[in-house]
C-alpha cells in the first residue's frame, strides 16, 4: 500500500480517528478537534488536498486510494478506534467500503453529510435521480450546455457533441483536463478553475458562453449549488440538478456537535473537561 504521510509524535493513547476527508466539511472537523487533541488520520486522494488541512500536533494525513482490502488493513496498522466519513456526496464507493469495514470489525462509523438545498421556485429547475435518467430525454438537444459536474461523468456524455454544444468546468488537474479531452472536451470547451467561484464570475461566464441549459449535482452550498442556482434565476437559465446516490448510512449527521461527542465517546476522552 503506497501513500505518502505526515507523521505526527502524538502518542495516541486512546487510538485514533479515521476522518475520510478532501471536503470543506472535513476540514473543519479537523480544525474543531484540534484543541480537543483527537487523534487523527486523515485520508485523501491526492497530494494538492494535503494542503487544505493546517498542521496540528495530533494530525496525520494520508494519501493515497484505499480499496475494501486494504481498509481492513490500514484500520489494523493505524489503531483506528472510530470512523468519520465526510467524504464528498458523490464519493459513495469510499463510503460503501468504509461502512462494510466498519460492520466487519465492529468499529463505530459515523457520516457527517453536507446539508441538501432545500428545492428552489425561483428558476425553472428539474431533478433527476441519475445521469443516466438524463441522458434518457432530449433536454441537451441542440442547447449550449454548461456541465459543472466534475471529470468522472463526462464520458457519459460523449455521443452528444454532435447533437449540442457541450462546454464542461473542471478542476485544473492533469487527471480532470485527460479525462475532459478523452470525453471529446475540446479546450476551447473547457475551463479550469478551483471553487469557491463568485456569483459574478459564473454570470460573467455563463454570459460568454451564451449558456442555455447547465447540469450540475446536489453538492450543496459547498459545492456552489446555491450560486448556481441564483445565476440561473437572474438570466433565466434551467438548472438541472443530478440527485444524491442513495446510501443507507449507519449513522448520519450534519451536526458538528455531534461529531465531537462521537469522538468523546467512542475514543474515551473527555472533550468537554
Amino acid at each position: 500500500m503506497s501513500a505518502a504521510f505526515n507523521q505526527s509524535l502524538q502518542v495516541c493513547h486512546h487510538g485514533k480517528l479515521w476522518l475520510i476527508g478532501g471536503t470543506q466539511e472535513s476540514i473543519k472537523i479537523t480544525q474543531a478537534i484540534a484543541p480537543e487533541n483527537v487523534c487523527c488520520i486523515v485520508s485523501v486522494t491526492t497530494e494538492s488536498a494535503r494542503s487544505l488541512y493546517r498542521p496540528a500536533p495530533c494530525l496525520t494525513i494520508w494519501v493515497g486510494r484505499l480499496t475494501l482490502a486494504q481498509i481492513s488493513e490500514f484500520i489494523h496498522q493505524q489503531q483506528i478506534k472510530a470512523i468519520v466519513d465526510a467524504s464528498h456526496p458523490y464519493a459513495v464507493e469510499v463510503s460503501h467500503n468504509a461502512i462494510a469495514a466498519a460492520q466487519q470489525l465492529q468499529i463505530p462509523y459515523l457520516r457527517y453529510e453536507r446539508p441538501v438545498l432545500l428545492s428552489s421556485t425561483g428558476s425553472a429547475s428539474e431533478n433527476f435521480d441519475s445521469f443516466e435518467a438524463l441522458l434518457t430525454t432530449n433536454y441537451l438537444q441542440n442547447k449550449r450546455v454548461l456541465l459543472t459536474v466534475g471529470y468522472r461523468p463526462l464520458q457519459m456524455f460523449q455521443a452528444w457533441h454532435n447533437r449540442a454544444t457541450l462546454f464542461a468546468r473542471i478542476l485544473p488537474s492533469a487527471i480532470a483536463m485527460t479525462a475532459a479531452a478523452q470525453a471529446g472536451f475540446t479546450p476551447d470547451r473547457l475551463i479550469c478553475l478551483r471553487p469557491p467561484i463568485s456569483a459574478d464570475l459564473e454570470l460573467a461566464l455563463w454570459r460568454q458562453w451564451q449558456i442555455q441549459l447547465v447540469i450540475t449535482k446536489a453538492s450543496g452550498k459547498p459545492g456552489g449549488e446555491d450560486i448556481k442556482r441564483l445565476v440561473a434565476t437572474q438570466l433565466g437559465v434551467p438548472l438541472i440538478t443530478i440527485s444524491r446516490p442513495i446510501v443507507n448510512y449507519p449513522q448520519q449527521t450534519s451536526d458538528l456537535s455531534v461529531v465531537l461527542d462521537f469522538c468523546r465517546q467512542h475514543l474515551n476522552l473527555s472533550l468537554y473537561s
